[in-house]
């Protein structure tokens, strides 16, 4: 539907429009000439220039949130991979033609507006509801931000909202085109259908030009990510603490100062039975009394045993006071009476009763070592982090480091961003997520600070920067030999599956075929366009909703060797609202967006703009092209 909305874009009404409104910009004046470059120039638009360090922090700042969506580090060689780095020079050269637009308009936001815009904004308040500008700093550096860098984003928006708000208001909706719109969502289907599967015998084994073309037909399939090789040392206070000696008199000394460390409180299994009133728990008090079981009478009562059984608890743990001393009161497998709290009144019966414990020095001996020496390695942390920090001012290699140190040090050949070596095997590190962060943020050969971990630090060096590439087909052969197999079913699958419905020609039931393929019917109903569930997939639905009623259609399964026919048992036409809300916003939304889109098109191209081409090329390749 919106494809069709964008074609309407290309008509002549919609040219017309669009042709004024790029003679309006020409009358506004556009330079015919522009200065030199600066060094750190990366374009000029209009009047506006782009610098390559503003486009640094840009582009940065969207590896970031690539990496907070992702939850991965992405290196800048990735980013170029999948065109971030275009993408940000495209949103950054729109910006500055409708600033430089801006500037031909005289359009100013005024400081103070801007200001009063941040601090009504709820995220930048506190607990109080009062702007907070401890709470906008820390909020803004954890998205990499600056407050005069968020400041700037905030002008430029309001500028574009000024600029192309109007492209979208008042746009007129046709009643057809809504009727479409809410037909287009919310139509629901019923349909039939079964499946069938290839096998890989119905596949010829690959020849070696086979294999060649599939594996040059997909690089990107067969392209290693960038790889690092790492050196790492670590301490933290349970490496150091078993080196620690501790005399048998401070053991006594803190085991006498902290003895409430080595005692355990009394623990029961209660059973708990709760009534609405006293009589209805004095009646069922009195069955027990004769002999009834009260597991049995909870089952009787509607209740399971996850409902009345509570293991493992502490006095403190009932929420009623009242009925806590009561539970605890009790003797093992004794059944109280009933007890009235302050929302119920409640049978209890002691299940099982495990006993407090003071345990003594000699049982806690071992613990209390333990303690003492982690107490102490917390304290000597510091001057091992001093040693290495002293050892690495003097160039001191980490091996040598680690042994004079103590510590463990640990080499990876070679690791991916997500934390996997060239076998696809995961590699186990210490706090692994921020350790690839920092080590994929720089680089060989420069200095590296301490990362705290666990009370102590992980010191990391890049040794080896593995760039990515396209591995041998020697050396993946198998893998590219499996594609092409792979490849060869799900033509398979589909082309069986095609001849299946055109032999069928609206002439052959469903369940004759299925009888011919000793398959099982299977059906689903009121599914709607795009749903999606583990029995009836996207795909699956897409294929429904592109037959008529009553016709067979077909699509392949997501193991990639089998198919299913699909017959369209039943269309249903949702009932049309006229002026339904939500169906008005969402078609106006969608409209204004590609009125806008055209309109910040068109202003771009009525704004000169100029790259430093050889400054590009140097940012993001020879091959890149902005």
């Amino acid at each position: 539907m919106m494809e069709a909305l964008r074609n309407g874009a290309k008509s002549w009404v919609a040219k017309t429009l669009l042709a004024i409104l790029v003679l309006s910009f020409g009358f506004w004046g556009i330079p015919d000439s522009f200065k030199n470059f600066r060094v750190a120039d990366l374009a000029q638009v209009g009047e506006r220039s782009i610098s390559s360090e503003d486009f640094r922090i840009d582009l940065n700042r969207e590896m970031q949130n690539f990496q907070r969506q992702a939850g991965s580090a992405i290196s800048l060689e990735e980013a170029r991979k999948i065109g971030l780095d275009q993408q940000v020079l495209d949103r950054m050269i729109n910006t500055a033609s409708l600033q430089s637009l801006g500037d031909r308009l005289n359009i100013q936001i005024s400081e103070d507006y801007i200001k009063a815009r941040v601090m009504e904004n709820p995220a930048f308040r506190n607990s109080s509801g009062v702007f907070d500008p401890a709470t906008l700093k820390s909020i803004l550096g954890q998205n990499g931000m600056t407050e005069a860098g968020y400041i700037a984003d905030q002008r430029n928006a309001q500028l574009r909202a000024s600029l192309t708000g109007v492209a979208g208001d008042n746009i007129a909706l046709p009643k057809t085109m809504l009727d479409a719109m809410l037909r287009y969502r919310d139509e629901t289907r019923d349909g039939r259908y079964f499946s069938f599967a290839v096998s890989e015998t119905d596949v010829t084994s690959p020849t070696d030009a086979d294999l060649k073309k599939q594996y040059d037909a997909t690089p990107a399939a067969y392209t290693a990510p960038e790889y690092r090789a790492i050196a790492i040392m670590k301490v933290e206070p349970g490496d150091i603490a078993g080196k620690i000696a501790i005399t048998e008199q401070e053991i006594a000394d803190s085991f006498e100062q902290n003895k409430l460390d080595y005692f355990t409180p009394e623990k029961r299994d209660i059973i708990q039975l709760s009534f609405a009133d006293l009589k209805s728990a004095e009646a069922a008090k009195a069955r027990l009394n004769k002999g009834e079981d009260i597991m049995a009478m909870a089952t009787s009562l509607g209740m399971k045993e996850t409902d009345v059984l509570f293991k493992d608890r502490l006095k403190e743990t009932f929420l009623d006071e009242k009925i806590g001393e009561a539970a605890f009161a009790l003797a093992p497998n004794a059944v109280s009476a009933p007890v009235s709290g302050s929302l119920n009144t409640v049978i209890l019966k002691a299940a099982k009763v495990i006993a407090e414990k003071q345990a003594s020095l000699a049982e806690s001996k071992d613990a209390v070592r333990q303690k003492i020496q982690l107490e102490k390695a917390r304290d000597e942390i510091q001057s091992v982090f001093d040693q290495v920090e002293d050892d690495r001012a003097q160039q001191t290699k980490f091996e040598a480091i680690a042994a004079k140190a103590g510590l463990s040090l640990t080499v990876v050949p070679a690791i991916s961003a997500i934390g996997l070596d060239k076998a696809g095997i995961d590699v186990s590190l210490p706090d692994k997520e921020e350790l690839l962060k920092a080590v994929f943020a720089g680089d060989v050969g420069l200095d590296t600070d301490a990362l705290n971990f666990n009370d102590g630090y992980i010191w990391y060096e890049v040794r080896e920067v593995i760039p990515s590439a396209v591995r041998p087909l020697a050396e993946i052969k198998d893998v590219v030999k499996a594609d092409w197999i792979a490849e060869k079913l799900r033509g398979l699958a589909g082309d069986k599956a095609k001849a299946i419905v055109l032999k069928a020609a609206g002439n052959t039931r469903l369940d004759t075929l299925a009888t011919e393929m000793n398959a099982t019917i299977k059906t689903v109903a009121g599914i709607k366009r795009n749903q999606t569930s583990e029995a009836f997939d996207g795909i699956s639905a897409l294929a429904l909703f592109s037959a008529p009623a009553n016709t067979l259609t077909w699509a392949l399964e997501g193991d990639g060797k089998s198919a299913r026919i699909i017959e369209v048992s039943k269309v249903m036409a949702p009932t049309v609202v006229t002026n339904n809300k939500e169906i008005v916003d969402l078609t106006r939304n969608g409209l204004a967006g590609d009125v806008m889109d055209a309109y910040v098109k068109a202003v771009r191209q009525a704004t000169k703009v100029t790259v430093n081409d050889e400054l590009w090329r140097k940012i993001s390749g020879p091959s890149s092209s902005p």
